[in-house]
């Protein structure tokens, strides 16, 4: 079993190794996985995405059976349904419709919090690794400078490939946290979408009997982003 002592010593050896842009990535690898928890935790907190019981309801309602659209909505979980729930609940939904479109993009710039610290360490963590390769590559050539006629090439080598742990370090960590980034950009968007046929089923016409409901709440969302 590796000791915790082992564990820090090689740690020490590799920031030794690569010099202070392997430790100031390294605080950054660290700052990139709290962030990436706390974003996951932040997500469920909202209920990002876990809406089967709202959309329930919501078919429910546009067919007019308005009692059991409450009593499927009561299952529902989040800000999102706790906000239909008081639409349902109130006398005239259609003009809730202003009110309903401020709450939802409040919602989901609450939903965006700690998306601008993730993106900045996927465009700085590639360029704090070219930066630490720039300067270990001036060292070496420093190296073969001052070493003249007599230089060693294994010296050299060694320098230089010294120099690109940097780089690779930059990109493992920037690679993750930008697929980590697509993610949670592509939950965020399915919320605003649920977040607008929300607001059309409550606040749009009634639809016409024996048409899906699904397809033709897309369809008039659609037609309003047009």
């Amino acid at each position: 079993m590796i000791s915790l002592a082992a564990i820090q010593q090689g740690l020490n050896d590799f920031v030794a190794l690569g010099g202070w842009v392997v430790a100031l990535l390294l605080c950054v690898s660290v700052i990139a996985g709290a962030a990436v928890l706390w974003k996951l935790w932040h997500l469920m907190s909202l209920r990002i995405g876990a809406h089967a019981p709202l959309e329930t309801a919501l078919d429910l309602w546009q067919a007019g059976q308005r009692g059991a659209a409450r009593q499927s909505l009561a299952q529902a979980r989040g800000p999102l349904a706790e906000l239909t729930r008081r639409a349902m609940a109130a006398p005239e939904p259609q003009a809730l419709r202003p009110r309903l479109q401020t709450e939802t993009e409040i919602q989901a710039a609450r939903s965006e919090a700690g998306m601008r610290l993730l993106d900045a360490i996927a465009q700085t963590a590639p360029l704090l690794g070219l930066f630490g390769t720039v300067l270990g590559m001036i060292e070496a050539f420093q190296t073969l400078q001052s070493a003249g006629a007599s230089v060693d090439p294994a010296q050299l080598a060694g320098g230089i490939w010294v120099a690109l742990l940097t780089t690779a370090l930059g990109l493992g960590i920037a690679m993750p946290v930008s697929l980590f980034l697509s993610f949670v950009e592509s939950r965020i968007a399915r919320e605003s979408q649920s977040a607008a046929l929300m607001i059309e089923a409550l606040c749009g016409p009634a639809l016409p009997e024996g048409a899906p409901a699904r397809a033709e709440l897309n369809r008039a969302v659609q037609t309003a982003g047009e």
